[in-house]
């Protein structure tokens, strides 16, 4: 019977060796189709045909999945951290909480090492999959009124038609919402987070080029391995025309560097030494790169400015996000 689209899905699992496959373990929850980038040469020669003849050769193997936007979770968000900015063991117990912590800092002076997943695609009529999946982009948006999304851009090796790894169950998420932020911003000696800019963020996307790409080498048709040769994760904020974003635009033509940061929480965990709530957080140090000019949103002046991440020597810090749910381990 022809597949539907109601029964795509999207499977993956953690692999142990980096390009060696494995049974998915868990449900994406979130939509996206496999695509097959194997680069099929047809060979231009001289033969006497004037339309040419069949001869062909794959040159090179390759795979996209575009994980389509949704709701971004605590519970699935760390993937994508996983597969793009660095992989952790587990998530760190936070005192006598509940809570785990899963952190993500971008490198600085040395690469990060990720952890590389089997993906699973498909729908009712035929599975497709591929191994060495790495994050090579990754977004997070938000605006008032709404849940933040998420949506990321894999790369792997070659697509191969199999089947679905069976019995998998859904797994419980929980969606975070914009209107349970806070927008904090510091000076660059201070302390991250301390201080708050309330009833002024109205929307933000924040965009994470990881930096990995693959590498082809004489071994094989696929990708050998993957390296990280420049993270970039540039933030966008919608400001209401205030005081604050005044403040900010002065400090962009300033070239003041800034600490910033974005939070947002959820159910509680059980009181821990740091967290109480599950958590999403955007740390980032940097300078403003540039601001637009006034907008409005049905009447009502708005700005937005591009907070560019850097490297920072009094505050040592870059750009990082943190997760904080309850899970020890990603299924």
């Amino acid at each position: 019977m022809a597949g539907v689209k109601a029964l795509r899905r999207i499977q993956i699992g953690a692999e142990t060796v980096a390009g060696t496959g494995v049974a998915a373990t868990t449900k994406w929850r979130g939509g996206g189709t496999i695509q097959d980038d194997l680069d099929l040469v047809f060979v231009e020669e001289d033969t006497g045909y004037i339309g040419g003849t069949d001869r062909t050769y794959i040159q090179k193997y390759g795979a996209t999945l575009e994980l389509d936007e949704v709701e971004a979770t605590f519970e699935q968000l760390p993937y994508l951290g996983m597969m793009g900015i660095k992989s952790v063991t587990s998530g760190e117990s936070d005192g006598a909480g509940d809570g785990k912590i899963w952190a993500f800092p971008l490198p600085t002076t040395s690469q990060n090492t990720i952890k590389t997943y089997t993906f699973e695609g498909g729908d009712d009529q035929q599975e497709e999959e591929f191994t060495y999946g790495y994050a090579e982009s990754i977004k997070i948006t938000g605006k008032a009124g709404e849940a933040l999304k998420m949506s990321a851009v894999i790369k792997g090796r070659q697509v191969t038609a199999s089947t679905f790894t069976g019995a998998l169950s859904l797994p419980t998420v929980e969606e975070i919402l914009f209107g349970k932020g806070a927008l904090y911003i510091d000076a660059i000696g201070g302390t991250i987070g301390t201080t708050q800019k309330s009833n002024t963020l109205l929307a933000m996307e924040w965009t994470i080029k990881t930096g990995w790409q693959p590498v082809y080498t004489g071994d094989r048709l696929d990708l050998s391995f993957v390296k990280c040769v420049k993270p970039d994760a540039p933030l966008k904020i919608t400001f209401e025309h205030d005081s604050t974003a005044t403040a900010e635009i002065a400090n962009w033509r300033a070239q003041t560097s800034r600490l910033l940061q974005l939070k947002w929480i959820g159910t509680a965990v059980g009181v821990g030494a740091a967290y109480s709530y599950k958590t999403f957080i955007i740390n980032l140090a940097g300078r403003w790169q540039n601001f637009q000019k006034i907008d409005e949103i049905d009447g009502n002046d708005v700005i937005t400015g591009t907070f560019m991440p850097r490297y920072n020597a009094t505050a040592q810090r870059f750009a990082e996000m943190i997760v904080v749910n309850t899970l020890a381990a990603l299924p």
